[in-house]
């Protein structure tokens, strides 16, 4: 069942292009990069399009809570009662903007009752929007066309020769290698945002997708994963126990998962998931 109006649906769909664009078109002007922390950057785009969507959730939302990136403020609305919260990332993959690559996303998902209910990617560079949710099903909107049913595609059997895995940047340097060496069969690769790295798993480009290093937030998750279980696929940790929500599994400042967390295929995931985890276990810290 669609959770909300077919207005109110499109007007979801348009506030979140719209700043996808705006984004676009300001990647090919000068803007400003700051480093929030380390290896965190930030750009004024960041935080123009953060107010903006911000404003128009706030809008069409007047009973929800909001949850923003760039918002420090906002993130007090985790811990209070609301029914429904919205988490917002407004440039995801922000480092990919700032290198003028594509793989950067605009990213929108509800969250009720520590749950991911719905999402909203935005993939600028290529005009093509994924969404959906929970009792409600999967979508791609290209340009301004009609929405069109998107199903989900399983990946290429595992073989000694097929195998493809992502994983982060910062994951490959850390522990690229030994999985390498424990698992040669696997093919390993990357892009920059967390929510189209999902998103190829969804497509049937990769099987699974191990995220290690435990800086992402609630904004970064919410919407793919909200998408990743309608579509099917496996959420856990290391260990196998299933990614919470919970505020005792968050950091409470930061708002980010205490949680390792793999995404994936089901017979990816029981193939490889004891595998990799028996294969950095020397080196990852709990």
């Amino acid at each position: 069942m669609q959770p909300f109006s077919p207005d109110l649906d499109a007007q979801i769909r348009q506030v979140i292009r719209a700043c996808g664009q705006q984004a676009e078109a300001l990647s090919k002007q000068a803007f400003q990069v700051s480093e929030k922390g380390p290896e965190d950057y930030v750009t004024s785009v960041d935080r123009v399009l953060d107010a903006q969507l911000s404003i128009a959730f706030g809008e069409m939302f007047a009973q929800d809570g909001i949850v923003t990136e760039e918002n420090i403020q906002s993130r007090q609305a985790f811990y209070q009662n609301y029914e429904r919260l919205w988490l917002i990332d407004p440039l995801d993959g922000t480092e990919d903007f700032i290198h003028g690559r594509s793989g950067y996303a605009v990213m929108v998902g509800s969250l009720e009752k520590a749950r991911p209910t719905a999402g909203w990617i935005y993939a600028p560079a290529q005009d093509c929007m994924f969404y959906g949710g929970a009792d409600w099903g999967l979508f791609q909107t290209i340009a301004d066309r009609p929405p069109q049913t998107l199903q989900p595609i399983a990946p290429p059997p595992l073989t000694e020769t097929c195998c493809p895995v992502i994983l982060g940047d910062r994951d490959q340097a850390n522990f690229g290698q030994i999985i390498l060496q424990q698992i040669p069969e696997i093919q390993l690769y990357s892009l920059g945002s967390f929510g189209l790295k999902v998103i190829e798993l969804i497509l049937g480009r990769a099987g699974l997708y191990v995220y290690l290093n435990r800086r992402v937030k609630l904004w970064d998750t919410t919407a793919p994963l909200a998408l990743a279980q309608v579509a099917g696929l496996v959420c856990c940790d290391l260990a196998g126990q299933p990614l919470s929500f919970q505020p005792d599994a968050i950091d409470p400042d930061t708002l980010a998962h205490k949680q390792p967390i793999l995404i994936g295929w089901s017979n990816y995931m029981e193939a490889l998931r004891p595998r990799i985890a028996a294969a950095i276990a020397d080196q990852f810290v709990e």
